[in-house]
C-alpha cells in the first residue's frame, strides 16, 4: 500500500465545494500511478468517483460504499456520523445513490476534519456523543464519516459495544479482493 496525497487542491473536504476543487489533483494522482493494482479514494465524500474509475484501467474504491456495504452485511439500522453539517446533504445523496436510504442515517458532530486531531479540540467527546445519539435512535452499526476518524474504530467499539466501521480498513479489503480477482474497471 502506498499512500498519495495530491499536489492540488484543499487541505481538507468538507461538502460540494471543496469536492469541486479536489478533482483534478485526484486524477493526476491516479494518471501519476499507472501500475496500481487498486485505488482507495480515501475521503468519505467518494470525491471524484466517478470520474476516477473512467481514468484508471485499475479498480477504484471509495471509503463511504465500502463501508456502507461492509456495514450492511452485519446491521440493519447503520447510523452515520461525519464531521459538519455541512457534509450531512452530499452524504444522504451517496447513502441515497448506494441504495441505503431506507437504512443508514447521517449525522455530524460538528468537528472540522483538522480539528480531529488537534488535541483541545473536544472532537473524540463530540463525536462519542453523537454516535450515543445514532445508538439511542436505532443504530445498530456505526460508519465513521471521515477518513480522518480511522484510528478510532477499535476504542469506540470496546467503549460503545457495537460494531463501528472505519471506511479506509473496509476499502483496502475491497481493494485487496478485487485486485486478487485480477478485476479492471469496465
Amino acid at each position: 500500500i502506498i499512500a498519495v496525497t495530491s499536489a492540488m487542491g484543499p487541505a481538507s473536504i468538507e461538502g460540494f465545494y471543496d469536492e469541486a476543487f479536489a478533482v483534478p489533483g485526484l486524477i493526476q494522482a491516479l494518471q501519476n500511478a499507472p501500475d496500481a493494482d487498486a485505488a482507495i479514494i480515501a475521503c468519505f465524500d467518494d470525491t471524484g468517483l466517478d470520474a476516477a474509475r473512467t481514468a484508471a484501467r485499475y479498480p477504484v474504491v471509495g471509503i463511504c460504499e465500502a463501508a456502507l456495504v461492509t456495514a450492511g452485511q452485519i446491521a440493519k439500522r447503520i447510523g452515520i456520523v461525519t464531521t459538519l453539517p455541512r457534509s450531512i446533504v452530499p452524504l444522504q445523496e451517496l447513502v441515497r445513490r448506494y441504495g441505503f436510504a431506507e437504512r443508514a442515517e447521517v449525522t455530524a458532530c460538528d468537528v472540522a476534519v483538522l480539528d480531529l486531531e488537534k488535541s483541545g479540540s473536544g472532537a473524540g467527546a463530540k463525536l462519542e456523543a453523537e454516535i450515543s445519539r445514532a445508538l439511542d435512535k436505532g443504530a445498530e452499526a456505526i460508519v465513521l464519516g471521515c477518513a480522518g476518524m480511522a484510528d478510532l474504530n477499535r476504542y469506540l467499539e470496546r467503549q460503545l459495544g457495537v460494531p463501528v466501521i472505519d471506511g479506509v480498513a473496509a476499502a483496502v479489503k475491497f481493494a485487496e479482493a478485487l485486485a486478487g480477482l485480477g478485476l479492471k474497471t469496465s
